[in-house]
């Protein structure tokens, strides 16, 4: 049954891309305006409704009125695809996603990501990768948007730890903004590799901001690495089997 929920839900969700997603791309290629932001969240929003109601997975969520809307950089740990339906749908409409270069193949998606001011990044690039991720981090920046980077780069399963890459804490401290840690277990209901969303509540805490003036990159990294694998350690790392 699990098996068969999470396909439906697969089912609506490459149906909700499609759609909100050419409403995206036409949005902004022909009309640019907040709109595609807002549509953009209405995606997150709607995927997370289906999530509870096809799969019985939903979420509590802690800190959010830490979030102070414009002009940070939020930096989350990835365990799964929830928190990128998640922070879509949560967070204002106002944001700019740090991605992998291969995300914009996928048809749609990618191109609806392209049109949405990301900042794509090539991780075999290296330093030029960091440095295209501050000039673009900060111009967006100052646009009043939040930018949104998963400091590990890649996803990691519950109670497992990689280390957390610079761009996070360069982007900040080059910046001066601050940046909103967060920290969930969506890979306890949903693993990185896997067709099965099992039903369960994602615990999600967004924590207090992370001031960076006069802060290093390097400093501003152990401590966002700190705050959010603290914050983890607490939290379920399996599902309650009965």
């Amino acid at each position: 049954m699990i098996l068969l929920r999470s396909l439906v839900f697969y089912l609506l969700l490459t149906l909700t891309t499609l759609v909100l997603g050419v409403a995206i791309i036409l949005t902004e290629w022909w009309i640019p305006s907040r709109w595609s932001g807002r549509l953009g969240n209405l995606w997150g929003s709607v995927n997370l409704s289906l999530l509870k109601a096809v799969c019985g997975l939903d979420y509590h969520i802690q800190g959010l009125e830490n979030l102070p809307g414009t002009g940070a950089v939020v930096a989350a740990n990835h365990q799964s695809a929830w928190e990128t339906i998640a922070l879509r749908g949560l967070l204002p409409a106002r944001q700019t996603w740090v991605l992998k270069r291969e995300l914009l193949m996928i048809p749609i998606f990618g191109w609806a990501l392209w049109v949405s001011k990301a900042i794509v990044v090539d991780r075999k690039s290296g330093p030029k990768s960091l440095k295209k991720l501050v000039k673009e981090g900060i111009r967006r920046l100052e646009e009043g948007r939040l930018v949104v980077i998963f400091p590990e780069g890649t996803r990691v399963p519950p109670g497992e730890q990689r280390k957390y890459g610079a761009g996070a804490g360069l982007l900040a401290g080059s910046s001066g903004c601050p940046v909103i840690p967060v920290a969930h277990n969506a890979g306890v209901f949903w693993a990185r590799r896997g067709l099965k969303k099992y039903p369960g509540t994602i615990d999600v805490v967004f924590g207090p901001p992370i001031l960076t003036q006069g802060l290093k990159a390097v400093a501003v990294t152990r401590k966002v690495e700190e705050w959010i694998k603290g914050r983890t350690e607490q939290m379920p790392h399996r599902r309650d089997s009965s």
